[in-house]
């Protein structure tokens, strides 16, 4: 359920009139060595179902979400497509190299008039993933909310602390802060690209 608690407190940082230009703001959590963040900018033509639909479309994000170089959706009784999607996501990371692990995306339904897509990580099952193939994720929460010429993205996530080493320790939190606005907004960017040529 902390995808539903994390929704709630991106949510609750909405801006109360449609946003003009880009907006990022990111606060402290729980004591957790990342903040979350959350970004929202204008994109005008931008469907919410399309956009959703593409956002759920895990097995085609090699070669259309950037930095995905594998992403596997993974049959699960517990959760049922088209409503949710458990998945296994290899992420290469400019520099510091690759995080890995698996996630449920969830469709969410609508929130203050944004349709909404949120995931959070399945711990012991990307506990159980390889340190070969990459480092793994401790925490992995996001969410994209969208709604006619408005999309947001929302994220939380840090690697496992033994997975790597000071240096890299501290470039994939103190500065993937640092560089969170920037990243919220490509990813942004990005999926809407994506989603409006499907």
């Amino acid at each position: 359920m902390e995808h539903k608690d994390f929704l709630e407190r991106v949510l609750a940082r909405l801006p109360a009139t449609t946003p003009t230009s880009f907006q990022f703001q990111s606060w402290s959590h729980a004591g957790r060595p990342t903040d979350e963040g959350f970004g929202i900018c204008p994109v005008p033509g931008v469907d919410p179902e399309k956009l959703i639909d593409a956002v759920m479309a895990v097995d085609s994000y090699v070669g259309n979400v950037e930095h995905v170089a594998e992403c596997r959706s993974i049959s699960d009784s517990r959760f049922v497509p088209p409503e949710a999607v458990r998945f296994y996501q290899r992420v290469d990371i400019p520099v510091l190299g690759a995080v890995h692990h698996e996630l449920v995306l969830h469709r969410m339904g609508e929130h203050g008039g944004y349709h909404v897509a949120a995931w959070h990580v399945l711990r012991s099952e990307t506990d159980a993933l390889s340190t070969k193939q990459g480092f793994r994720s401790d925490y992995n929460f996001g969410a994209w909310l969208v709604k006619p010429g408005v999309l947001g993205y929302a994220l939380s996530s840090a690697p496992k602390r033994d997975d790597v080493g000071f240096l890299k320790w501290k470039a994939l939190t103190k500065g993937a802060d640092a560089a969170a606005g920037r990243v919220v907004k490509a990813n942004i960017e990005g999926m809407a690209r994506w989603a409006m040529s499907r």
